[in-house]
């Protein structure tokens, strides 16, 4: 039931991005005008209120980041969608900088960190993780990771198992078929949504605040109103920085889509899952399929939650997992 789900959300996104490829490119003059517009109007993210914002040069692009907190290091890595970024972790970042040395990333292409102008694929994201865990973090550490996140910290603790000392996958993606390598129509989308007047139109409607406020309440939150005037801003001003489009077009297409059922039978390290009840894609009941390949990981349903939990709970979310740490740290006794 869940691979049905997830095979016709992937039909409902591909149809949405065709429409709005058809839409956007109805004419041509009048699109690249509006364009235009929207790109002189929108204005940079501003400097996060929370943390200290570090930079990372990494060979592909500078990497921004918040660090806060200090103890055993912890890296939490955001979900995918439009306009998403480290905002999403903030609270709980606060909530656990008391007990850890927190390290919320904006991947490359994403949030304040740079876009250049490439395909972004799984194997990217998996190589700026590892080469973070070493060139910044330097220590064995804890990964926080949401969405298609998740499924990228599950690759780089089983290939590099002594950077990573546990894993949290919030409502995680990659056992299903969005995980599969992109097919033709996947890479049709995915040239068309590149094109500078067609694709620039078609992800100027998907990221236009009406759109994002819909995607919030539709698809991401439980609780609509969460889904206030900031937020939708947040998520607006970020998926309309120069060269967002580029990361965005490869995820809506498949091109970041990493499977993990191999990497899953050859990982050692604890595991703590977590879904919101109200998640639609996926849902709760996808829980299982990773209970079932990941036995020895536990899993913590937020009943009030969506496919954030950590930004709807976040209160009980920061609570729950430093719980969960802490249990793994109690030595085992012997009778």
């Amino acid at each position: 039931m869940a691979r049905t789900s997830q095979e016709e959300q992937k039909r409902r996104r591909r149809s949405r991005l065709l429409k709005g490829l058809v839409v956007g490119g109805a004419a041509v003059g009048i699109p690249a005008l509006a364009n235009a517009l929207i790109a002189r109007r929108n204005r940079r993210l501003p400097k996060a209120s929370w943390g200290d914002l570090q930079r990372y040069a990494w060979r592909l692009g500078e990497i921004t980041y918040q660090r806060l907190g200090s103890g055993e290091p912890m890296v939490l890595i955001h979900s995918f969608g439009p306009g998403h970024d480290s905002e999403e972790w903030r609270q709980v970042a606060l909530a656990l900088a008391d007990h850890y040395s927190v390290y919320v990333i904006d991947l490359l292409g994403w949030g304040r960190s740079e876009k250049p102008n490439l395909t972004y694929d799984g194997e990217l994201y998996i190589q700026l993780l590892s080469e973070f865990l070493d060139d910044i973090v330097e220590e064995r550490s804890v990964i926080l990771a949401a969405g298609l996140g998740a499924a990228y910290s599950v690759q780089v603790a089983v290939d590099r198992p002594e950077a990573v000392s546990s894993l949290g996958l919030v409502v995680p993606s990659g056992l299903d078929t969005e995980g599969d390598e992109p097919d033709l129509k996947d890479a049709l989308v995915h040239w068309l949504l590149r094109t500078p007047i067609f694709g620039t139109s078609a992800l100027n409607l998907l990221t236009s605040r009406t759109a994002l406020g819909q995607h919030l309440r539709g698809e991401i939150l439980y609780a609509p109103e969460r889904a206030d005037a900031t937020r939708i801003e947040h998520l607006y001003r970020s998926s309309h920085q120069p060269g967002a489009h580029a990361a965005l077009a490869a995820y809506l297409s498949g091109y970041s889509n990493h499977r993990v059922v191999d990497a899953l039978a050859r990982l050692t390290q604890p595991v703590w899952l977590a879904w919101g009840r109200r998640a639609k894609n996926p849902t709760v009941e996808t829980a299982d399929l990773w209970l079932q390949r990941a036995p020895h990981a536990e899993l913590e349903v937020f009943e009030e939650s969506g496919n954030l939990p950590h930004l709807e709970e976040f209160t009980a979310f920061a609570g729950s997992i430093r719980r969960y740490l802490e249990r793994q740290s109690e030595p085992i006794t012997l009778d």
